[in-house]
């Protein structure tokens, strides 16, 4: 499945560089949207049918924000670790990480204070996206399945579900979309909070 990924992602630039008329990328949006949203809808019964990852779902009950609590803090402190290493300030540091993988967002965020961080801030999330598309296989076979959902940040509850859900099990596909989920609803609160802090 990765492999595939890859070819996918690789044929996609090269069709993006060499096929396709500037006229075409205004479609591309649309057309993402539907794709993604298919995709999520086969998610979806595929995890709805599993009636057991409900019924365990509710023995875990608050159990379940730890995986997106600690997902969270290891991201920001990894990023403070890499602003340290870079010579950078650490709140930027935690300030790109807080992204999660949402690269459209995250940006958008950090602009106003500097395009270069905003800049650092959108490829370090796409990195972030790609590297857990690659890895999401191999830490579910070889690591744990709740390690893939800390893998995907943000992502987890939209465009690595798919991934997640064919790794692992429907239980931890719930436990994705809710960690994504609340991970996502940080990114605009944490951001401005690191960057007001600078």
């Amino acid at each position: 499945m990765t492999v595939k990924i890859i070819v996918i992602l690789i044929l996609g630039v090269l069709a993006g560089r060499f096929v396709f008329e500037p006229s075409f990328y205004g479609v591309t949006d649309q057309l993402l949207s539907l794709g993604l949203s298919l995709l999520l809808f086969f998610v979806g019964i595929d995890i709805g049918r599993n009636k057991q990852a409900f019924q365990h779902l509710k023995v875990l009950g608050f159990k379940i924000l730890l995986v997106p609590v600690s997902a969270a803090i290891g991201c920001i402190f990894g990023g403070i670790i890499i602003a340290a290493i870079f010579n950078m300030r650490l709140l930027e540091g935690a300030a790109v990480a807080s992204g999660f993988g949402w690269y459209s967002l995250a940006p958008v965020l950090i602009a106003p204070y500097s395009s270069e961080l905003s800049t650092i801030a959108f490829l370090t999330n796409v990195f972030r996206e790609i590297l857990a598309i690659v890895f999401i296989p191999f830490t579910a076979k070889k690591i744990g399945y709740f390690e893939t959902v800390a893998l995907g940040g943000a992502t987890s509850m939209d465009t690595t579900l798919p991934i997640i859900t064919r790794n692992t099990d429907a239980e931890t596909a719930v436990v994705a979309f809710v960690s994504g989920l609340m991970m996502s609803l940080m990114v605009p609160i944490l951001v401005p909070v690191f960057i007001a802090l600078l």
